[in-house]
């Protein structure tokens, strides 16, 4: 059994199988999208009194992509190097011969396809921006949650110092926040395409458009996108924006699957999904499958954003192979990054934070987690230089009589009137940890 739009399926791409983002990405709603713009553009001719309002109903009427040929379609685009150059011809059809010349009127293939383009992003973006706002709100009850849930903090692989995983959550919580909000401003500024053959308009003011930029403007109302200041066929600002909030929304979200990946590995166990994926030779495992898309995607999404910045070198008035080349890779990275939210948002739904381990891990080096505190201590009792003499001797003996750095010190004669439960206790070295994680968590 074939489907009338294959690549819908997503069957090497489970990262985005199934999510709003497929459909919202998908043939037949970039066919829709394209209908949308052409429908638009002769219903702001219509209230500008430049077409009848008959012909905008008729079009309306007709630009249904349940009506039109996807596959039809994909194969005569390769003739014009686009799919308007068809619909346009199928649209006339529908649309009769009384009404029929006022569809595309003046407009070029590029003004379509543009807008369509904007149009899609601007309705996945909706869809990944819920599922953001989702990710956040999951990603604040833990960090609160967690406030002081003392854990090692590593650099370079290696325990540090103590953290907790409060301040952990909250800072993926603010990287997501801010994938959110850079999100939200490109979606809210996606314009509009008309510019006619050669970004002129010409062909507007010669079917009777005397204000070419009331024109705009209504097209760009109609559609609920946002007027241009001009036609941008080879200023790619638009696409560029879209290229960087992704890329950087992928990015975002794959620190957080980075994260769960090392610290849900077994001998760690800090973290687990909250329902793992099976394994179809190891019956005993759970793999953190979501964690693995979510990584997956942000392993992609700078190679696709870089082909998109690369179209901003466009020649000409309107290029050769520039505005095409963006079409994939933005429908790709649509999909990755709606996939990745959607992802993101039950991984951090559903995430097991196992604070016993965090607990366990923290004497993992015999209490030379806190050393940097010590040293800090006992300078101000010993000298700089004594202070690190001894606790550099300690370490070295923790190692190897399989003792602690605490009862080590309580053997030393200098120390008796330091508190030393309070100074090797790693959970009561987490600086300003918890101030950190309130401060975060007032952002909205």
């Amino acid at each position: 059994m074939t489907s009338a739009d294959p690549d819908a399926a997503g069957l090497l791409a489970p990262g985005w199988a199934g999510s709003p983002a497929a459909a919202a990405t998908s043939d037949s709603a970039f066919l829709q999208a394209l209908l949308d713009a052409e429908a638009a553009l002769t219903r702001a001719q219509a209230a500008l009194d430049l077409a009848p309002h008959e012909a905008s109903a008729a079009v309306t009427e007709a630009a249904d992509a349940d009506r039109f040929d996807v596959r039809s379609l994909a194969e005569r685009a390769r003739l014009g190097g686009n799919p308007v150059i068809p619909l346009v011809a199928d649209l006339t059809r529908a649309v009769g011969e009384e009404y029929g010349p006022y569809v595309h009127r003046g407009a070029t293939s590029q003004d379509i396809m543009d807008t369509a383009l904007m149009l899609v992003a601007v309705r996945t973006l909706d869809l990944i921006l819920g599922d953001l706002a989702r990710t956040g709100r999951a990603l604040a009850r833990l960090a609160a949650e967690h406030r002081d849930t003392a854990m090692p903090g590593r650099t370079l692989t290696q325990h540090a110092v103590p953290t907790t995983f409060g301040l952990k959550a909250a800072g993926w919580r603010s990287l997501v926040l801010d994938a959110r909000d850079r999100t939200r401003t490109v979606r809210d500024g996606l314009p509009a395409q008309l510019g006619g053959a050669a970004g002129t308009l010409a062909a507007f003011t010669a079917y009777g458009t005397e204000d070419t930029r009331a024109l705009t403007a209504a097209f760009a109302g109609e559609l609920g996108l946002q007027e241009p200041l001009l036609p941008w066929h080879t200023l790619r600002t638009p696409v560029a924006d879209l290229a960087g909030c992704l890329a950087f929304a992928a990015g975002a979200l794959g620190k957080v699957a980075a994260d769960v990946l090392v610290l849900g590995r077994t001998e760690i166990a800090e973290l687990a999904e909250g329902s793992g994926g099976g394994s179809s030779a190891m019956p005993h495992k759970a793999n953190p499958v979501r964690s693995t898309l979510i990584a997956s995607a942000a392993r992609r999404a700078p190679q696709l954003a870089a082909t998109l910045y690369a179209s901003l070198a466009a020649e000409d008035e309107r290029p050769a192979g520039a505005w095409h080349a963006e079409w994939e890779p933005l429908r790709d990275l649509l999909r990755l990054v709606g996939g990745a939210a959607r992802d993101a948002a039950e991984l951090a739904e559903e995430l097991r934070v196992n604070a016993e381990a965090m607990r366990e891990h923290l004497g993992l080096t015999h209490g030379l987690i806190v050393s940097e505190r010590l040293s800090a201590t006992l300078a101000a009792r010993l000298g700089r230089a004594e202070a690190r003499t001894l606790i550099t001797e300690l370490a070295r003996r923790a190692y190897a009589e399989g003792r602690s750095l605490g009862e080590l010190l309580a053997t030393e004669p200098r120390l008796k009137d330091v508190d030393l439960d309070e100074a090797t206790d790693p959970a009561r070295y987490t600086g300003s940890a918890g101030a950190l994680t309130d401060r975060a968590l007032e952002r909205r």
